[in-house]
């Protein structure tokens, strides 16, 4: 049984263009950067030198912070620069930069793990933050820490295989590609979290992979099929836990306040590989898909892989693109240079044609509520995109903005074409910023004050 969020919208999934398309793999470039911040969290300190040759799935960054994750090899090679590099998100962060040998020799560590380990809950955990795992369907959160910290709150696991967003198949794939390795997978992240079993909720425009892993006999690894009708956010967190418990986070809370963790299928794939094989997290299945590419696919990339190197073994451009995004084309980044690589929740790179650009020079409200009535979280972008355009902070913070997801559902529904999310992701920033700003204004005064305090009291003394 299912249940239903609030909101919502149906776009055409597109999806036709790749869902046939077996995955196959991408033999990895002359040079790889791979970023030192591959996840959410604290970023990673190199752990080799230039001049250093690395082995296929060797570490060579971690973090001692708690909200972190190793970043790995994803070739054999040489280390030529560790220095600044363009990242996915727009910014420069210190990278590896791997010269690939082309042997793909692996590291040492890289072997099974036995069945000791694999029945120890606490060597689950310590085996999945190893290896790298973070959340693969963009979130990039690190997996052991989310069980971690779920210990003991969390009564529900579930695995989000919804891929609600259009063009996106690269999960679909795995499911049907691999099955029984995913329902091991699942099997483990149940006996990390010490919970009884899982639910894999999948949207039902991926009958095909629900067919396939009911005929595994899923229960015997403690998992649930759950079909789901088709609805987009449907895949975002929240509504994932709404629609499949039926409880509700609460505005600004995370999933174990309602006693839930959610994993993408990626992960739990990605988790069977890490215990079964040793395999750390150093590809992902990447969908290359949209109007302006010539030949669609389903790729198995490399963590650090150069987008412009991608897109010339998909044929290359049907036409010259007027957007790159990143993720899918509700929730994806765009991207300004093909020269950036991908990162570990790349599971989407999609390229559109000029004529596909909806956007107009004159957006205008007409107070439709259209938005209003997509928006998943209750939230009224039309008087947010109002708030953000004036600098309004009391009302961007009355009205909840932090609390937007950034589905672009709101966007997606407006007949009057205003950029309603980017509005939000943009307030949202302004937010943030500004109480930073406050935060640290605070603690300077507070310095001050305590230093005052000391100097007067110095100069009692020497009285």
């Amino acid at each position: 049984m299912s249940f239903h969020f609030y909101g919502g919208v149906h776009p055409d999934d597109k999806k036709s263009l790749t869902n046939q398309a077996a995955v196959t793999a991408l033999p990895p470039p002359e040079q790889l950067v791979v970023p030192m911040s591959l996840h959410i969290g604290a970023p990673c300190q190199p752990t080799v030198a230039v001049g250093d040759t690395v082995k296929m799935g060797q570490k060579i960054g971690d973090s001692g912070a708690p909200v972190s994750a190793p970043i790995h090899a994803p070739v054999s090679g040489k280390v030529i620069a560790i220095e600044p590099r363009l990242h996915a998100n727009g910014t420069m962060v210190n990278s590896v930069v791997i010269e690939n040998d082309g042997l793909d020799t692996p590291c040492e560590t890289i072997a099974p793990h036995s069945e000791e380990e694999l029945r120890d809950p606490e060597a689950l955990v310590k085996i999945i933050r190893e290896a790298g795992i973070v959340g693969m369907g963009g979130a990039t959160f690190p997996t052991a820490f989310k069980i971690t910290s779920g210990k003991g709150k969390v009564d529900t696991v579930i695995i989000n295989g919804a891929e609600c967003e259009p063009y996106i198949t690269s999960d679909h794939r795995t499911m049907l590609e691999h099955p029984e390795e995913l329902l091991k997978g699942i099997e483990l992240i149940i006996r990390a979290c010490g919970v009884e079993k899982a639910t894999l909720a999948i949207e039902t425009n991926k009958q095909d992979a629900i067919d396939l892993l009911q005929s595994k006999d899923p229960a015997k690894y403690g998992v649930e099929i759950l079909p789901l009708r088709c609805r987009y956010p449907q895949g975002a967190e929240k509504q994932l836990i709404q629609t499949v418990t039926g409880r509700e986070v609460p505005p600004g809370g995370l999933p174990a306040a309602v006693g839930c963790a959610v994993f993408n299928t990626f992960t739990a794939y990605s988790v069977y590989r890490a215990c079964y094989e040793g395999m750390p997290a150093i590809e992902r299945v990447v969908t290359v898909s949209g109007s302006a590419v010539q030949e669609p696919k389903n790729l198995l990339v490399r963590v650090g892989t150069p987008l412009g190197y991608i897109f010339e073994h998909c044929g290359g451009f049907r036409k010259d693109p007027d957007k790159i995004l990143m993720g899918g084309p509700m929730m994806g980044n765009a991207m300004h240079s093909l020269n950036v690589g991908t990162i570990k929740g790349t599971n989407a790179l999609l390229a559109f044609c000029e004529d596909e650009d909806k956007t107009v020079k004159n957006p205008t409200c007409i107070r439709c509520g259209r938005c209003a009535e997509a928006c998943p979280m209750h939230l009224l972008p039309m008087y947010l995109y109002l708030f953000e355009r004036h600098d309004d902070y009391a009302n961007m913070d009355k009205y909840h903005i932090m609390d937007c997801i950034e589905c672009g559902a709101c966007t997606y529904s407006c007949p009057g074409r205003l950029h309603l999310t980017h509005s939000c992701r943009t307030g949202k920033a302004k937010m943030t910023a500004k109480r930073n700003a406050e935060k640290a204004a605070a603690e300077a005064a507070k310095a001050k004050a305590e230093a005052e305090k000391a100097a007067q009291g110095a100069g009692k003394e020497g009285k």
